[in-house]
């Protein structure tokens, strides 16, 4: 596949930032988008104390507040040599490892209990949104600051008549952005990342941050990354095979499979996709468990956290051969304990055991890409590694091994693999290459269904019938599934089902808000929420105003005399884009009305009944 880009054919300049905010490192890419000139992919790759600079330049996702919850340093500047003293001394508090208090509550795998207890709490005055929107509000003015010194025109000016270029872009609202994030988050995720975007002025208001922020998964900005580079040349995808991309970073694992869509210059995910706590922080995790038992009677077991950042910062990424010694440095020539291994501030570690650090990440890519492999539709061949974990060479050659009694070839790019999500968000922008996507789950929504007493799962439940105003015997606690799991949409693709709800009071039409769930269990073929009840999971809510439905409400009598209204809806979900979107729709007079949902990510109660 030789790779063309098209010309801008907008009639305004445009500028698009990504932001990549990684567990334990962030980078920025962009692209200005000029009429009538084709768009370059450029990444931000100077900022603020960084020592190194080039095409792979990331920052530490870390930050350092004082007592006040100011922010006092972050990225490279919350490293530096001098900043640990003035840490202690202003008792400034920091937060590593932010992203993963964002992570989702259910849909993932959870993280091993000794990890999960390393994790550093936030501070105590802020929240995981609030984090994120300290960081992402340094990012951009990183991110501006090295435009307007990269490319003529941008800089501000003191002449308020004749502004900038990035002034005028950001006044006129023409600056985009794009959030990527793990396989494994959801709609909810995504709001919080929203909601911290409008915190750290990347937008002004929520109603911008709805039409000017998309957000894409770091699996799919990864294959726009590796298509970008060749990938199906490499691949076989173009005779048809299917490619699984693995982007591998410091705190999850995202592994994702697609294959060429026909003819078209599009792709289709052929396998639901798959995310792992495995991330290269894992590895720390495990070496640092190691060394507090074997340093435990040893008078170094206090710089077992400074050994593990050591081995964090240099012998994890050089490791590549288990047959060869490992070293960790950490102290001086009169660090020495010979009975343990220490010598002249080195520690020595046998090259298996550092191997066996890796061991649960490889085990874990190893069996999910298998399968992947199994449960795709179409055939898998070869395996892409990208990401910061993705550039050891130790695990690129411990996935080699363990693939290839399958047939599964792994490459990876040739530069800048932990850069792919960053670059690979604002291909996704310009290029959309994915045409159609894999459900992860089932979905659909709790809601009652008229009693039917010849059926045995309704008689079982035959003492939780309510009556209806319209004197219909319901059950309630049934999921109505909406979209099954494993089927493959098309973005344009509507997946419908049909409900009603009855009330005696009118006013409850003007907002009808119902609860969308999804189930993350192993049943074929769902339908009651209490059976297998562990593995349901309130998603998001849908809401409408359905009073404009107008005489087609009733009122009707009722049984006993009463009157009630009554509105046929369907709900209307669209979940081949890398957002959830939702509609309810009616017909009035025979013509089909529909109502934009508002999606809001704090589940309450609902009541509606399937059905016509």
């Amino acid at each position: 596949m030789v790779f063309t880009q098209s010309a801008h054919d907008g009639s305004k300049r445009k500028l698009i930032i990504a932001f990549d905010v990684g567990t334990t490192y962030s980078g920025v890419s962009y692209t200005i988008l000029t009429p009538g000139q084709v768009p370059e992919i450029k990444g931000v790759t100077r900022f603020p104390a960084q020592e190194r600079v080039g095409g792979d330049c990331k920052i530490p996702s870390l930050l350092r507040y004082d007592k006040d919850g100011e922010v006092r340093a972050a990225g490279a500047e919350a490293i530096r040599g001098e900043m640990a003293a003035t840490k202690e001394e202003e008792e400034w508090v920091s937060a590593p490892w932010f992203k993963l208090h964002l992570r989702p509550k259910s849909g993932m795998d959870a993280i091993p209990e000794y990890p999960a207890s390393k994790i550093p709490d936030l501070p105590s005055n802020k929240t995981a949104v609030q984090v994120l929107a300290d960081f992402m509000k340094y990012l951009y003015k990183c991110t501006r600051t090295y435009i307007e010194e990269t490319h003529i025109g941008f800089a501000s000016t003191a002449d308020a008549s004749n502004p900038g270029m990035f002034d005028a872009l950001e006044k006129d609202g023409q600056i985009d952005f794009v959030l990527s994030h793990p396989n494994g988050w959801e709609g909810a995720q995504q709001e919080q990342m929203r909601r911290a975007a409008v915190l750290a002025g990347l937008v002004p208001t929520d109603e911008d941050a709805s039409s000017r922020i998309s957000f894409v998964t770091e699996g799919e900005a990864s294959l726009h990354f590796c298509l970008r580079r060749g990938l199906g040349m490499d691949s076989g995808m173009g005779g048809g095979d299917g490619v699984l991309v693995v982007d591998a970073g410091g705190g999850t694992v995202d592994m994702s499979a697609y294959a060429k869509a026909g003819k078209e210059e599009l792709f289709e995910e052929v396998a639901a996709p798959e995310c792992h706590f495995q991330g290269s922080i894992f590895v720390t995790f495990n070496a640092r468990a190691f060394l507090e038992a074997h340093l435990k009677n040893s008078k170094f077991i206090e710089d077992v956290p400074r050994i593990a950042e050591c081995f964090d910062n240099s012998t994890k990424l050089k490791f590549a051969n288990p047959s060869d010694p490992q070293y960790i440095r950490f102290g001086g020539v009169r660090d020495k304990d010979l009975e343990f291994g220490i010598r002249s501030g080195q520690l020595r570690l046998e090259g298996e055991k550092v191997g066996s650090f890796f061991q649960p990440s490889v085990n874990c890519i190893v069996e999910s890409v298998k399968g992947m492999v199994n449960a795709s539709q179409k055939p898998i061949k070869s395996v892409f590694l990208v990401g910061g974990f993705g550039s050891s060479d130790y695990l690129f050659s411990q996935l080699k091994e363990g693939l290839a009694p399958i047939g599964l070839n792994v490459l990876r790019p040739e530069t800048h693999v932990n850069k792919a999500v960053a670059d690979g968000a604002i291909a996704f922008v310009l290029d959309h290459s994915v045409g159609s996507r894999m459900s992860r789950f089932t979905y659909g929504a709790n809601c009652h269904v008229p009693y039917n007493p010849n059926k045995e799962d309704h008689r079982l439940r035959a003492t939780c019938i309510s009556l209806s105003p319209s004197g219909l015997k319901t059950l309630p606690g049934f999921f109505s599934t909406i979209l099954p799991k494993n089927t493959q949409v098309s973005e344009t693709k509507e997946f419908k089902q049909s409900y009603f709800r009855e009330s005696v009071f009118l006013s409850n039409f003007t907002n009808v808000s119902n609860t969308l769930d999804c189930y993350r269990g192993s049943v074929e073929n769902p339908e009651w929420m209490d059976v297998d009840a562990d593995n349901y999971a309130t998603l998001c809510r849908v809401s409408a105003d359905l009073s404009k439905m107008g005489k087609s409400l009733g009122p009707f009598e009722g049984p006993d005399g009463r009157l009630f209204y009554k509105a046929n809806f369907d709900i209307i979900l669209l979940f081949g884009l890398t957002e959830l979107k939702a509609q309810v729709c009616w017909k009035e007079n025979g013509v089909e009305e529909r109502s934009p949902a508002r999606i809001v990510y704090e589940p309450e109660n609902a009541l509606i009944t399937q059905g016509g």
